[in-house]
């Protein structure tokens, strides 16, 4: 009897302790703390919606306030809305002489991606440091009271609740249930969206799929720099096949051309680095180093290639955004293919050989006898910005992730979308990159020489208009789901769209299609584009030339 009575008391205090489930409810959910998320979250304020941000970063703003500085803007005259709200506060911010604290304004310089870093005559400024982009993107989410749950994860395998073609709720891993009407997937892997069960694509589509001509594998297509321009052997001992691969190269065949495959272009991290003597700190030196794995790029260098250092391009107070540039840098290439639906452990790991190997790769070119004198001497000149990142190690908090899942959604953009060959429906912005793809697989050629693939840049002749049909799933997979980032559409004509400023274009028009629909209670597919084109022009959306 007293066992019974001690069994019973503890069941009641277990049932005590346990906390009630929370539940948070609002109009629209969007998960994600990508640039897109942020924009969405405000106009569906701007709208009337109650809105909370459930966001598995910590920081907001993805790319734009995690190194990507040196904006991709193509055609800047398209980009509108509170995209080209963000530019100009960046480039009020940079108006204060306060902004200049390791460098003297004069002494910038004006340089951006094909236009002008600061053009005073629009009010925008297109380059600017990751801390800057981060305080913006958190004034508007402290001027539009935005509600931000952070470090949430989303439980990918039971946290969607599905009734009658509609989300319901998602749960996150720590047990908070997020009820809404609409719901916003912004973040750069598609999570929800695959949850939700709609249909995606990861990888090259073959040519044949979509009619295209630069999709799928592309050997012996060089449109940049990234490629080995001297026959340089692949082989541990040169020319001997039995010595095995230098490290960093693939032994799968490449395909062949124009057929589809699994494989990704390539993530790096964005690096944030400082000139200033007193606002940077020595590349720091891996635990696990081994300078072996740098092997091949010593090669390349005794070759006699000279092209380091340009892409460490220049943002304000002496700093760079320093990107991929040359056959072997910072561009991780054939290591991230499992990425997209990889658990969240696996992708912390894949994470981290990322940051293990460029940082490696820094700590090479700073210290090793391998790389010529002079590059060495130049490179003592820089370090890892002080001032950015300071929770991270001075690391950049988020990886470049350039593609990952892609929606198979209402209406499919395609390279002949992009490149003019065809008219786009239903505009909800605008788009002007090129067709860029980076790097998928480095191999071996039959002649036992070392080659990359992959790397694309095709330049539209002007700008193009990106489908409503693109943020939607199919009508029957999801009915109150928009995808602004993981869009609908080929992996050639993702090069284009991939970019910043256009994500937070698509963040704005998708939370515009969201409350919109929850006014008119009817899936996100049945909104009339009329209506919608109506409020985003008066958003100041750029729809069409």
């Amino acid at each position: 009897m007293r066992a019974l009575f001690a069994c019973l008391f503890f069941s009641f205090l277990v049932a005590c302790s346990t906390t009630k489930e929370e539940i948070n409810e609002a109009d629209i959910i969007i998960y994600g703390g990508t640039s897109s998320a942020v924009t969405a979250a405000v106009q569906a304020k701007k709208m009337g919606k109650s809105v909370i941000v459930v966001s598995p970063d910590i920081h907001l703003g993805g790319l734009s306030s995690g190194g990507l500085g040196f904006t991709d803007t193509g055609n800047k005259a398209v980009i509108g809305g509170l995209a080209r709200e963000f530019y100009h506060r960046v480039y009020l911010h940079y108006t204060q002489d306060s902004a200049w604290k390791w460098q003297k304004r004069e002494e910038y310089g004006n340089k951006g991606q094909g236009t002008p870093a600061i053009d005073g005559d629009n009010r925008t400024m297109w380059i600017f440091e990751p801390h800057v982009a981060e305080r913006i993107f958190e004034d508007f989410v402290r001027e539009n009271q935005l509600k931000v749950h952070r470090d949430e994860w989303l439980d990918r395998e039971k946290g969607v609740v599905k009734e009658n073609g509609k989300i319901v709720s998602i749960q996150t891993l720590s047990g908070k249930k997020y009820k809404g009407k609409v719901f916003i997937d912004a973040t750069y892997e598609g999570d929800l969206m695959a949850a939700a069960g709609v249909s995606y694509h990861v990888g090259r589509e073959a040519n044949s799929v979509y009619g295209e001509t630069w999709n799928g594998v592309q050997v012996g297509v060089f449109q940049h720099r990234h490629y080995f321009m001297d026959s340089i052997s692949a082989y541990r001992i040169p020319g001997d096949p039995s010595s095995g691969l230098l490290p960093e190269i693939s032994s799968d065949p490449p395909g062949k051309n124009g057929e589809g495959d699994h494989r990704l272009q390539a993530y790096n991290f964005r690096m944030a680095l400082s000139k200033n003597p007193d606002n940077r700190i020595p590349f720091p030196k891996p635990s696990n180093y081994d300078s072996n794995r740098y092997e091949l790029l010593a090669r390349v260098y005794a070759a006699g290639w000279n092209e380091t250092f340009w892409k460490f391009d220049p943002i304000p107070n002496l700093k760079t955004d320093t990107n991929n540039h040359g056959p072997f840098s910072t561009d991780y290439i054939g290591k991230n293919f499992d990425y997209p639906e990889a658990s969240y452990t696996r992708r912390r790991e894949i994470i981290q050989e990322h940051e293990d190997y460029q940082k490696g790769l820094m700590y090479f070119l700073a210290n090793d006898v391998r790389v010529p004198e002079k590059v060495r001497n130049e490179l003592a000149n820089y370090g890892l910005a002080q001032d950015e990142f300071t929770d991270n190690g001075n690391w950049p908090h988020q990886i470049y992730v350039r593609e990952a899942r892609r929606m198979v959604g209402a209406y499919v953009m395609t390279e002949q979308d992009v490149l003019g060959a065809k008219s786009v429906p239903q505009s909800v912005g605008m788009g002007s990159y090129s067709l860029d793809s980076h790097n998928t697989q480095r191999f071996v050629t039959p002649g036992g020489f070392v080659q990359n693939e992959g790397d694309i840049g095709v330049h539209p002749e002007k700008p193009y208009s990106i489908s409503y049909g693109t943020l939607v799933p199919k009508k029957e997979e999801c009915t109150n789901l928009l995808v602004p980032v993981c869009v609908s559409s080929s992996h050639t004509a993702f090069g284009s769209i991939r970019m910043e400023p256009v994500f937070m274009i698509l963040g704005q028009s998708a939370a515009v299609a969201a409350s919109l629909s929850i006014d008119e209670r009817i899936a996100v597919q049945d909104l009339g584009y009329e209506k919608l084109k109506k409020v985003l022009v008066e958003e100041k959306q750029v729809l069409e030339n």
